[in-house]
C-alpha cells in the first residue's frame, strides 16, 4: 500500500494538489469538498485536539513540541484518524490518499502512524495565505494556546506560524518533498516533473490561475507581521514593504 498526502495550512493551494491526484486517478477518499477535502472532517479535527494535549505553550510565540518525539501514540488519536481515513485505508487501490489542511495540525502523530506514506508538503507566500479566513485560524479551536489577540488577521498568522514551526520540529519522514504554491502556478509543468519523479507516476496537468500568485499586492496594506520574516526569506518571498509589522 503507498500512501499520499499533502501537508500544508488552509488557503495555501492545496486544493490543486488534491485535484491534480484525483484527475491522476488517484483515490483520495470517499467523500471530498470542492477543496478536495476528505469529509466529514470532524473526527480528524478531534484528533488534533487530542494531539494537541502534548503541546507545552511557553509564552509568546513559544511552542515545546518535544512530547510527540517519543512515547506512545495516544490511542483515542489513533482511533479517530484511522475511522476519518477508513475509505481511503479501504480503497483497494495500491495507491490513494487524501488531503485535508487539518492534517498538519496532527502532522507529528500522522508521520509515526504512517512512516511510509509519501508526504507533499506545500507552502504559499503567508502574506497571501492570510488573507483569508479558515477554520484554523483560532488555534484555541483546536485546544492551542497562543498570546491573546482581538486582531482576526494576527490569529491567522500565527496559526501560519503555529503550523510551520510544528512541522519544522517533526523529523522529516523517509519520503518528503516540498513544494511551493507558486512554483507550481507559475512553473506548473517543471513542478509536475518534480512531483512525477517523486511520486513515481504521471500527473494529469490541471488548470491553474496566475492570478492567485501574489494577490496581497493588490491590497493597500498587506498584513505583514515581523514573525513570519524568517519562513519566508527561507522560501524567498518578498517583504512587504508596508503593512502592519509585529516585532
Amino acid at each position: 500500500m503507498s500512501l499520499i498526502t499533502i501537508i500544508g495550512r488552509g488557503h495555501s493551494g492545496t486544493r490543486a494538489m488534491s485535484h491534480t491526484l484525483s484527475e491522476s486517478g488517484i483515490h483520495m477518499g470517499g467523500e471530498l469538498n470542492e477543496s478536495g477535502d476528505l469529509i466529514p472532517p470532524e473526527e480528524m479535527y478531534e484528533a488534533c485536539r487530542v494531539l494537541a494535549k502534548r503541546v507545552e505553550w511557553k509564552g509568546d510565540l513559544d511552542w515545546d513540541f518535544s512530547r510527540f518525539r517519543n512515547g506512545r501514540i495516544d490511542s483515542e488519536f489513533e482511533r479517530l484518524v484511522r475511522s476519518y481515513l477508513k475509505t481511503v485505508l479501504d480503497c483497494p487501490d495500491e495507491t490513494k490518499g487524501w488531503k485535508i489542511p487539518e492534517t498538519t495540525l496532527a502532522y507529528p502523530w500522522i508521520v509515526r502512524m504512517f512512516p511510509d506514506a509519501k508526504y507533499i508538503f506545500w507552502i504559499r507566500n503567508p502574506v497571501d495565505c492570510i488573507l483569508g479566513s479558515h477554520v484554523t485560524d483560532d488555534l484555541r479551536d483546536f485546544h492551542i494556546e497562543y498570546p491573546e489577540t482581538e486582531d482576526e488577521v494576527k490569529r491567522r498568522a500565527v496559526s501560519w506560524q503555529y503550523q510551520y514551526e510544528l512541522m519544522k520540529a517533526t523529523p522529516q519522514p523517509e519520503n518528503w518533498i516540498e513544494v511551493r504554491f507558486e512554483d507550481f502556478i507559475l512553473e506548473q509543468d517543471k513542478t509536475l516533473a518534480r512531483l512525477e519523479s517523486f511520486l513515481g507516476f504521471k500527473l494529469t496537468k490541471i488548470p491553474v490561475r496566475p492570478e492567485s500568485v501574489g494577490r496581497w499586492r493588490q491590497v493597500e496594506n498587506p498584513p505583514f507581521f515581523d514573525f513570519l520574516r524568517p519562513a519566508m526569506e527561507e522560501y524567498g518571498y518578498e517583504i512587504p514593504m508596508v503593512g502592519e509589522s509585529l516585532a
